[in-house]
């Protein structure tokens, strides 16, 4: 069963999709500098900030504000 998310700008987004996004509208360098985070920083990639977002709560709802932030800037 899959429950309705009206509300929630992030329903149906994959992590994967944000970080891309994240990456195509600022690039790594600028992603480093708006969240310093490690992943970001010191040889990023898609694959190690995904591995280091889906265990780390707090990164992963600062990564997730900054999107709705930028898109809602669009």
């Amino acid at each position: 069963m899959s429950k309705e998310q009206p509300k929630n700008p992030l329903h149906g987004i994959k992590l994967a999709t944000i970080v891309e996004e994240l990456v195509e509208m600022y690039g790594w360098e600028e992603l480093g500098q708006r969240i310093r985070i490690n992943c970001f920083n010191n040889d990023p990639s898609i694959k190690s900030s995904l591995k280091f977002l889906r265990r780390t709560p707090w990164a992963r709802e600062k990564v997730e504000n900054l999107y709705i932030w930028s898109i809602g800037r669009q």
